[in-house]
């Protein structure tokens, strides 16, 4: 095995690659494959939201990551964990009949092995997450700690562009060949096995060992260090929902995306549904393209100049002019669903135009959660706003399905509009509370 001393450059792109690829898969992949199969709208919305648990229970068991075992123990059986899970999903993905797919008549139950894998696998990649960052700071001084923050950000924007682009991509191209649909997701949930398998062997061997990744319980000393922990890990959870504003600030967190956390559940079904029922009709590969590469790449870009742009400003200055971004680009799917266009180029365009807006808008949110988070106990008290940030998704999700099959997509989307009255609110009193002067060079 590599020494401590391996070079960064072979370890950080591969960590948070493989670190990005679970996520989209357990929440955005599940989506499509679900949709594709012919499960209806709402329970495929309710169950696949439901899969955001791990991560917004997370902050629970981060002591534990933390004190058993080393960051890089936690890392490779995490990685190994979730390649069993991708290569039994692989062998046990069922195989509805195509008149059942054609009348969005499949049943969930006929997915309880594939959810009850998925639901592995995210609480293994919600565990990966809290040992990856812990491991990145152990493994690199300070000044590489800086040096590389762009690298593992960009590594991990292009698994998404590989999950929800590249693997969509390959369903949809076997999908066209065969026109097995369940065959496109066994080959696709293959190669993701197979590619997958090969990181967690390559992070075996090249993944350092630095001299201060070592568990902080000794045999000796594990009851009283235990104790230690559990009571700093309750000071910790007391002393933020003891900070001033804690009202204001869930609210904020819960309520900021919602629209979007609205829309989000429902635009890869939106997009591949049949014209007839108010969709756009658009290929398996198609959505790919349109959705998972042009579409990530815009909100990666709008996340880029968002973060330009409140370091120039601040937070305070720049709240507003993000909220509109995160709200006024929904209307670009109400048009969708009113006319319902055809030209692939028109759809890119609208698509781009909302994730780009997303994506400045966002930056709002995260540094709001740091603001927040400021104090004793900034990165516990962060995790804890990350759990929150996880909860606003899940519980809009979860009943986006069943609204739009009450609703229609059209009307949907006009929800969606209504819902950024929610943003609207929790903006103009978090406004009130955020110092001029933070989030500024």
């Amino acid at each position: 095995m590599m020494t401590k001393n391996t070079n960064p450059w072979f370890w950080i792109p591969t960590l948070y690659f493989a670190e990005g690829i679970p996520y989209f898969i357990v929440n955005n992949i599940s989506v499509m494959m679900l949709t594709k199969m012919g499960v209806p709208n709402g329970e495929m919305a309710l169950f696949t939201s439901l899969l955001y648990l791990p991560w917004t229970i997370k902050p629970f068991w981060c002591p534990f990551v933390d004190i058993l075992k080393t960051k890089r123990w936690w890392i490779l059986t995490m990685q190994l964990l979730m390649s069993v899970a991708f290569i039994l999903t692989t062998l046990t993905i069922p195989h509805p009949t195509p008149e059942m797919i054609a009348a969005t008549g499949t049943p969930v139950s006929m997915f309880t092995i594939t959810l009850v894998l998925f639901v592995i696998t995210a609480f293994a990649s919600a565990t990966h997450d809290i040992a990856a960052d812990g491991f990145y700071m152990l493994a690199l001084s300070q000044k590489n700690q800086a040096a590389f923050v762009g690298i593992r950000s960009t590594f991990y924007r292009l698994s998404s562009i590989f999950g929800q682009g590249a693997l969509v991509f390959i369903a949809g191209v076997v999908e066209s060949k065969t026109q097995d649909i369940p065959l496109s997701w066994v080959v696709t949930m293959g190669v993701t096995s197979v590619m997958f398998c090969l990181v967690t062997l390559y992070h075996t061997f090249f993944c350092p060992k630095p001299v201060d990744d070592c568990a902080h319980l000794s045999q000796v000393e594990t009851g009283s260090k235990a104790k230690a922990i559990f009571m700093e890990f309750g000071r910790t959870f007391a002393t933020y929902f003891k900070k001033g504003g804690i009202l204001l600030a869930i609210l904020f967190m819960l309520l900021y995306r919602l629209p979007e956390a609205f829309l989000l559940k429902m635009c890869v079904p939106f997009l591949v549904a049949d014209v007839t029922k108010g969709g756009l009709g658009l290929s398996t590969s198609e959505v790919g393209l349109v959705y998972g590469t042009i579409g990530v790449l815009f909100l990666t870009i709008g996340g880029i100049i968002g973060g330009l742009f409140a370091s120039k400003v601040g937070l305070k200055k720049s709240i507003w002019w993000m909220a509109a971004c995160m709200t006024l680009p929904c209307l670009t799917f109400v048009y969708l669903a009113l006319f319902q266009p055809s030209n692939v180029i028109l759809i890119s365009i609208a698509v781009a135009i909302e994730q780009f807006g997303y994506g400045f808008g966002f930056t709002a949110y995260m540094l709001y959660m740091m603001y927040f988070s400021e104090g004793e106990f900034k990165t516990s008290h962060y995790a804890i706003c990350t759990a929150f940030m996880a909860l606003s998704m899940m519980i809009p999700g979860m009943f986006a399905g069943y609204l739009q099959e009450a609703l229609g997509y059209a009307n949907f989307f006009w929800m969606v509009i209504a819902c950024c009255l929610a943003t609207v609110v929790v903006t103009f009193f978090a406004d009130k509370k955020i110092s001029p002067d933070y989030g500024r060079k």
